[in-house]
């Protein structure tokens, strides 16, 4: 099981943690509600799981100018 921590905005991956000893409780996913949970984690057919997070570029320009977030793929 692999673990990838992609951009939510601009798709960039931001890392990856592929190891099948790591609990959902080490990456903090318990933290989440259901809601953040659906909203942030896809779990994937082949057993990966997605994170959707945001880079720092795209957290700079959306602190920046934040009418971005109005608009559907602001950083494409």
């Amino acid at each position: 099981m692999a673990v990838n921590y992609v951009c939510r905005h601009c798709k960039t991956p931001m890392g990856s943690i592929d190891n099948a000893h790591v609990s959902e409780a080490q990456l903090g996913f318990h933290f989440l509600t259901p809601e953040e949970r659906s909203d942030i984690i896809a779990y994937n057919s082949n057993g990966d799981v997605t994170v959707n997070v945001v880079c720092d570029y795209c957290r700079e320009a959306i602190e920046s100018n934040p009418e971005l977030l109005l608009v559907v793929n602001p950083l494409q």
